[in-house]
């Protein structure tokens, strides 16, 4: 009772896209009406009309009529019913009880390169439909990590944040944004030890998501601390507004960068599929919309989740945010000003991620390759193919950044 729930402490229920997820369309239903069930019972359990869930989180938004979709399918097919008349006297309402909330507030997740980069247009057409006092945008950082590789993760949620805020202004309607981020460089760098560098590199936050790496992976009081300073500084400021003719270039950039990391994964995807298959099962995601979970696919082969892909990738000892690292030798000069300017962490992220790259198991597979590919489902050709291709990324790293490649720590070397 101490904590009320919808006042102090909030659920947000993550849906089923329909649009992706053609299996679950019902289930996005059943969800919703949920959404008065909660109502009612907790209603019941603190004696006074609360209302504990009234956001749902859309993934996967990829068009400015799916929020609006959801909003009024809410007010329209869910809450209107309580007006249906069941005969000449009685309306659905004076048997059933009345639905609460009367409408859910929609938080957009936009996940993938495209939809990133026109965030503000998504954004724009659901604010002067719906007419909200205020707007959570979720953008996403690990799936496009993930999808698209370390610097086009990073950059492009810059460029999201730069034109939501702008947005705002156009508007005059308060838009808090929210990032999907994990604790390793590669899903987001939020973890105890990185803290300021994190709050430093994500300006014009208001909310974070804590995955469990960050709450398993350290020491109770680390956790707290870090959790503590969250709470502190968050909302962080005002994210760097970027200017067209940077945006431009910057978005030139990223489709380029996007290709060298692409041409990696496509290489590694059957020795990432086969490692990952051992990495047990966290939860159920039934109601969980991925890229590659669904139409996302590298050239034969679809890719793991997000988690299942970095597991693999770091238990191998090839970290996944030196993949396309060809890419540095390639950048022009006002590139890399640019990259300087809205990355800032780049190097120290690059570093951190360097020391779990192990040169014993990258030899290993070389030396062992004919086995290591036919497990994997692969020439061996490929395989070596892959791994030079990779060898030849982190040298250009190594060279480019002054960065001593390798463990370092004895967690490292674990």
């Amino acid at each position: 009772m101490e904590h009320q729930l919808g006042k102090d402490v909030f659920l947000t229920y993550r849906i089923p896209n329909p649009k992706i997820e053609g299996a679950e369309k019902k289930v996005f239903v059943e969800t919703l009406y949920n959404v008065a069930v909660a109502c009612d019972v907790a209603s019941t359990f603190y004696k006074r009309d609360v209302a504990p869930i009234f956001e749902v989180i859309l993934p996967f938004t990829t068009d400015a009529k799916e929020p609006i979709w959801l909003y009024n399918y809410y007010k329209k097919a869910i809450t209107a019913v309580e007006e249906a008349c069941l005969d000449n006297s009685l309306k659905a309402k004076n048997w059933i009880g009345c639905l609460q909330p009367k409408n859910i507030e929609v938080i957009p997740l936009i996940e993938d390169f495209d939809s990133i980069l026109v965030a503000d247009k998504i954004v724009e057409p659901y604010i002067k439909a719906v007419k909200p006092m205020y707007l959570k945008v979720f953008i996403a950082r690990s799936d496009p990590a993930l999808n698209y590789g370390l610097l086009s993760a990073v950059l492009l949620s810059k460029l999201a944040f730069s034109k939501l805020k702008l947005l705002e202004k156009k508007l005059g309607v308060s838009i808090y944004l929210i990032l999907g981020v994990g604790s390793m460089p590669f899903r987001g760098h939020l973890s105890p030890e990185n803290i300021g560098n994190f709050l430093h590199e994500y300006r014009g936050l208001s909310t974070v998501t804590i995955q469990s790496a960050l709450k398993y992976d350290y020491p109770a009081t680390q956790v707290e601390d870090c959790i503590n300073t969250l709470n502190k500084r968050l909302p962080n400021g005002e994210p760097l507004t970027i200017d067209p003719s940077e945006n431009e270039k910057l978005v030139e950039m990223l489709h380029k960068n996007r290709r060298f990391y692409e041409r990696v994964v496509e290489e590694l995807a059957p020795l990432i599929n086969s490692v990952a298959s051992y990495v047990p099962a966290r939860r159920a995601r039934k109601l969980h919309i991925g890229l590659f979970g669904y139409s996302r696919r590298v050239g034969e082969f679809s890719l793991p989740r997000a988690i299942p892909f970095a597991a693999a990738l770091y238990s191998l000892g090839i970290p996944p945010e030196l993949f396309g690292g060809r890419f540095f030798e390639k950048m022009k000069e006002d590139e890399w000003k640019l990259v300087q300017k809205y990355y800032v962490n780049l190097k120290h992220d690059l570093d951190v991620a360097s020391g779990y790259l192990s040169w014993r198991n990258i030899e290993m597979l070389k030396d062992d390759c004919k086995s290591a590919a036919k497990k994997a489902g692969m020439t061996t050709e490929k395989l070596m193919n892959a791994l030079n291709q990779f060898l030849t990324d982190i040298e250009t790293i190594e060279k480019t950044f002054s960065i001593k490649l390798g463990p370092r720590s004895s967690i490292e070397k674990t």
